[in-house]
């Protein structure tokens, strides 16, 4: 069988994959060794080599092309934990294990460094500022709501997306009304048992001033907005940081900070707030569903590594 015939037995294996483990991987995930593995597939067409399994030298020489080209150290050592993820899940064994890649991937290291970039935290200082930028527009009521319930919440930007209207939960308590919100599904409960996520009473009164302006039969909690201010169905979670630059701008922070912005940034702020309070380490990763020390401190050191 010629390599051509493999390599399409291996988009075809890759394709299977992929379905075979949606909803065990987060989507950010599934789409990254979706992109990085069709990647290899196109250099081992060029090369001429065999995909699956690959043989650890032509990984060598894939690293060595991705050094000499634009991505990070960072994208590249995602890429190659992707290529080994896809290969033990065809139960292939592990090719990037082999000296050689491990050589390369030194060598990689060494030219273009393991500095990760930062994302910018928004804090409940920085976010005191966005809130301020908001009007009330129907997108910043809108605004205001995403704002205030991410910080809240340290929700993912994808579990952002994935709230719904109906899972929205009005308490009251001393005469003190607030909201709780079910997360169906997160990165760290893919057997979508659900939580509660409680709010405060000033998330609770943007949320409920936003829900307020959503039509008839609405399912997500939040929606795009166009330019003549028409609400779509939903949002995509590659939405969630270029509004929160957007915002930013407007209230006129540094151009260096708005750059460091990303959908992660109130999900650190909100951490490094936690701890800044006093907060124990148990406690900060129950709030941000996380399920290990490492990637929690991550956060909390400013680091979106």
């Amino acid at each position: 069988m010629s390599n051509s015939e493999l390599n399409l037995k291996a988009r075809a294996a890759l394709a299977e994959t992929l379905e075979r483990i949606d909803g065990a991987y987060a989507p950010a995930s599934i789409r990254a060794y979706k992109a990085d593995f069709n990647e290899l597939i196109r250099f081992c067409d060029e090369e001429e080599e065999d995909v699956l399994p690959t043989h650890p030298q032509t990984i060598a020489n894939f690293i060595l092309k991705m050094s000499n080209g634009k991505r990070s150290s960072a994208s590249i050592r995602r890429a190659v934990a992707g290529i080994a993820t896809i290969h033990k899940l065809n139960r292939y064994p592990d090719p990037t294990k082999d000296p050689d890649v491990v050589l390369e991937m030194r060598r990689m290291h060494r030219k273009l460094g393991r500095s990760c970039s930062q994302a910018g935290s928004i804090n409940a200082d920085t976010l005191d500022k966005l809130l301020l930028a908001t009007d009330d527009s129907i997108r910043g009521i809108r605004d205001r709501a995403l704002l205030l319930v991410a910080y809240d919440t340290l929700c993912r930007r994808s579990e952002l997306v994935s709230l719904q209207v109906k899972d929205v939960k009005v308490n009251i308590k001393n005469g003190i009304e607030t909201s709780s919100i079910l997360l169906r599904k997160s990165k760290t409960d893919q057997d979508a048992t659900g939580k509660w996520l409680h709010l405060s009473q000033r998330a609770h009164l943007a949320l409920a001033e936003w829900i307020k302006k959503l039509p008839d039969g609405q399912e997500m909690l939040y929606c795009g907005l166009n330019r003549a201010l028409d609400i779509s169905p939903q949002i995509g979670a590659g939405q969630i940081n270029r509004i929160y630059k957007k915002i930013a701008r407007k209230a006129g922070l540094d151009e260096s900070a708005i750059e460091g912005i990303s959908g992660h940034s109130m999900r650190v702020g909100a951490a490094q707030d936690l701890l800044n309070s006093g907060a124990s380490m148990p406690i900060i990763m129950q709030r941000g569903r996380w399920s290990k020390t490492d990637t929690v401190m991550r956060y909390v050191e400013h680091s979106n590594c």
